[in-house]
């Protein structure tokens, strides 16, 4: 068994679970999408390289080179998390909001002709700063975790 792998897996299941309650304190109903979906809080995405890294620095030492090119992956997953997949999600929202503004104007004036998309742009794909955040800590607690508990 790979611990490193696994904990890293076990990073990215537990943000992906804690986004159903976390959803349903907010909207009060429970999503279970939620499991699947990419974007909110915690960032999978950043509890995941979070979890390898701390796990690695503890089982290795931060002079590892296995640290050194977790710690720059993650670096790299976070950063593109909040930066173009998040871009990607606003630039979609306009898309979308867009799409509608044409098909009213199509309405009220018959000349203009609109086939509307069959299915919205998917919006929520990158995360903000807190969510990204949170799934740092989130990785770092799993971890840490994991580390510990293969000391027993």
């Amino acid at each position: 068994m790979n611990r490193a792998l696994t904990t890293a897996m076990i990073g990215i299941g537990t943000a992906q679970a804690m986004k159903m309650p976390l959803t349903y304190v907010q909207t009060g109903k429970w999503d279970w999408s939620q499991v699947i979906q990419t974007g909110g809080m915690p960032s999978s995405h950043s509890s995941g390289v979070s979890a390898l890294a701390t796990y690695i620095a503890m089982k290795r030492g931060l002079s590892a080179i296995d640290f050194a090119v977790s710690s720059v992956f993650g670096a790299v997953v976070m950063y593109d998390a909040m930066g173009i997949r998040r871009a990607a999600g606003e630039i979609a929202v306009e898309v979308n909001d867009l799409d509608e503004q044409v098909e009213r104007l199509a309405k009220h004036h018959p000349g203009i002709y609109h086939a509307r998309r069959r299915k919205a742009l998917k919006e929520r794909l990158g995360h903000l700063p807190r969510e990204v955040a949170g799934g740092a800590l989130l990785g770092i607690a799993v971890g840490a975790l994991s580390y510990f508990l293969e000391k027993k």
